[in-house]
Parts: C-alpha cells; structure tokens; sequence
C-alpha cells in the first residue's frame, strides 16, 4: 500500500462511529479509501453508511488532515498496518472482530505468531506472582512470544519474566500509542518495544478509559495461540479474555487454586467447566498447542519439509481444521502418501492433529515451502 492511500486508512482510524463492518462497507463500494473519505455524502449512504455514523465522518473530514495524522505517527515511529498488509498478524487477521487498522511500536517478526496470551487479576497474590513469573519465563526460554496488556499485576510480572529470561514479548494497550497506562510501566513500555512491540487498535491521543478494555483484550487473543489465565475472579477483565479466546476457538489454559480464594475463583471455575486446561508448569502449555520442539527449529532456522509432497500438503493446510479425506481428495494422492507425509509432519512439529483425523498447521515456517 501506498503512503498516500495508508494516511486515509489512518484517517477513518480517527473517526469512532467507523469501525470493522463499516470500513467493509466501503471498501466494497469504493475503489480506495481516497475515494470513500472524499465521497459526498449521497455516495456515502448509498454505501450503507447512515446516521450517527455519517454524521461523525462528515464532522471528522472538516477537522482531520489525513497527511497530518500519518505525519504524527511517523514522527513517534508508530506504524499503522491495515488488515491488507503483509506485515498485519496472519492470526489476528483470522479472527471475527479483527481492527481495520493495528498501531505497532517497536517490531513484530515472523517468530510471534508462536505466542501465547498471558492475562490475571491486577491484585495478584504471592502464589499467582510466583506462578506468572515462572510460566512466562518458562514459555519465553522456549522461544514463545509472551503477550498480555501491561496492566499492574499478573500483565506486569508476565512482560517482566519474558524480558529477564532473554525472550520476546507484545504488549496490547487500551489507548493510543503516545502514552503508557499505567504511567509507572512507562520504563516497562520502553524495554517491551526494544524486545517487541506495543500494539493497539486505538489513533493517538486515546485516553485509556474503562470501555476499551475489553476491546483490547481481543487483539491479545487474536495474536496469541492459546491464553493462560493465572489468576482473575469469576467476574473479572481476565476471564473475559478467556471467553474471547473460547470463541475464537484459541486454546484456553488455567493455573488451579485454592478454593478459599476469590482470585482464583475464576481460574478453578474454568477447569471445573472443561473450559480450560489445567497447567502447573510451562511444558504443559507448549505439548498441548504443539511446541515442544520450538527453542530447537529457532535455533535450526525453521525445519522445513522433506519432499514435494510434504511441502503439497504443508500448502494445503491452515489453522482450520481439515479432514484427511479432503487432504487426500484435493491433492490427488493416495491414502498412504497423504498419511504417511502428515505423520512425518507431526513428528516435526508442523502440522497437529485435532482429532478425529482432521489436521491443521500448527505455526507457519519462515522459509518458502519449495524443496
């Protein structure tokens, strides 16, 4: 994308009422979004846009100067990535409510989409420090970029063990780039984005108001392949994560507790449910989402497929789940080969089985498929 067509796409970030439906909306009347932010207002509602919505774009075009927004954020060295760059998160882009426009500081790289969500209450006991600090260390040490919203407490110890243990780590923030919340994690905020990235779905100047939060915890699970909830009461910001992540089908995990306490009233409600994975150490966490073996292909470089028809198959498969007969009806192979070569990319660490034979690709490679 273009310098001049990404400071409209900043632009509509500006205007609250215009959000993930609505920029489809335009985008599927438009030829640009140069186009949409300059429409007139027939054009505009005959794209769908209507009411309180047009309205709030109509007021924002009189006072936004779509070269001054980008402008800024160059100035603070803030990207916006829009959900067609290839630099947007492949699996952020694979959920529902994905944000039109993600705000970057620091560097997201290939090795995050290998990440997991690390989320719990703001008032933390003993136990549930000691837990987050040792599961974070124990993810980021085997190459798991830790992400959580550096919030006080559980959000705070997570990015903290991340960094001390020499891994990467995402910080999503309720507010715009420009500033930090809480204020006392500004250190904090600065190291995050040497060793990783702030992220947010929020223009510049956004204060950090109560309602976004929930908003950001979507962008936390959208990154993430599965979320760990150390610790968080049955009505609490970090089980709200957890339901998000549920739909989302992201795997959901939780450190049990005892049954006298109230911030653990959440976590042991989820594994009483069947909702949530019970984890006591970090290797829980990397056997089931598959990525025991990920410290050894950092290190190799990615392990890559044997043959042509690993590397076939390999290409046929994403993150929804498809049946072996499907793999084996569109690939025009035979049974044996199809099983054979997804048994090999098991064994490897590249494609996991779901169940009931059906395979989805546990992490994207970071070189080509040809062999």
């Amino acid at each position: 994308m273009d310098r001049n067509e990404r400071q409209y796409w900043v632009a509509f970030g500006r205007v609250p009422q215009i959000g993930r439906a609505r920029i489809s909306l335009l985008e599927g009347r438009f030829s640009s979004m140069e186009e949409a932010w300059q429409a007139s207002p027939v054009a505009l509602e005959a794209a769908g846009l209507k009411g309180k919505a047009l309205s709030a774009l109509l007021a924002a075009r009189d006072g936004v100067s779509p070269h001054a927004e980008l402008e800024k954020l160059e100035r603070l060295g803030v990207q916006a990535l829009c959900w067609h760059d290839e630099a947007y998160p492949a699996r952020l882009k694979e959920t529902f409510d994905k944000p039109p426009i993600l705000y970057v500081r620091g560097e997201l790289t290939a090795g995050d989409e290998w990440a997991v969500a690390l989320v719990g209450t703001r008032r933390a006991t003993a136990y549930g420090r000691q837990a987050a600090e040792e599961l974070a260390g124990g993810l980021a040490a085997n190459g798991i970029t830790v992400v959580s919203g550096l919030a006080r407490g559980i959000d705070t110890i997570g990015h903290r063990a991340a960094l001390a243990t020499g891994g990467r780590t995402i910080a999503a923030l309720a507010c715009g780039l420009d500033m930090v919340y809480p204020p006392e994690n500004t250190k904090l905020a600065q190291e995050v984005m040497e060793r990783g990235a702030l992220v947010s779905d929020y223009p510049l100047g956004t204060q950090p108001l109560a309602k976004y939060f929930p908003r950001r915890n979507r962008i936390m699970v959208g990154l993430s392949l599965g979320v760990l909830v150390v610790e968080g009461d049955v009505k609490s910001g970090a089980m709200i994560t957890a339901r998000q992540a549920l739909d989302e089908n992201r795997e959901v995990f939780a450190v049990p507790g005892s049954i006298y306490s109230p911030t653990f009233r959440g976590t042991n409600w989820l594994i009483q449910q069947g909702q949530a994975k019970l984890v006591t150490k970090a290797e829980d966490v990397l056997e089931e989402l598959n990525l025991t073996m990920a410290t050894h292909q950092m290190e190799a470089k990615e392990l890559l497929p044997d043959d042509k028809t690993e590397a076939q198959l390999l290409n046929m498969l994403s993150s929804e789940p498809i049946h072996i007969d499907e793999v084996r009806r569109d690939s025009g192979l035979e049974i044996e080969a199809v099983s054979s070569a997804l048994a090999m990319l098991e064994l490897k660490g590249m494609v996991r089985q779901v169940g009931s034979m059906n395979y989805v690709k546990a992490r994207e490679p970071r070189a080509a498929y040809e062999v």
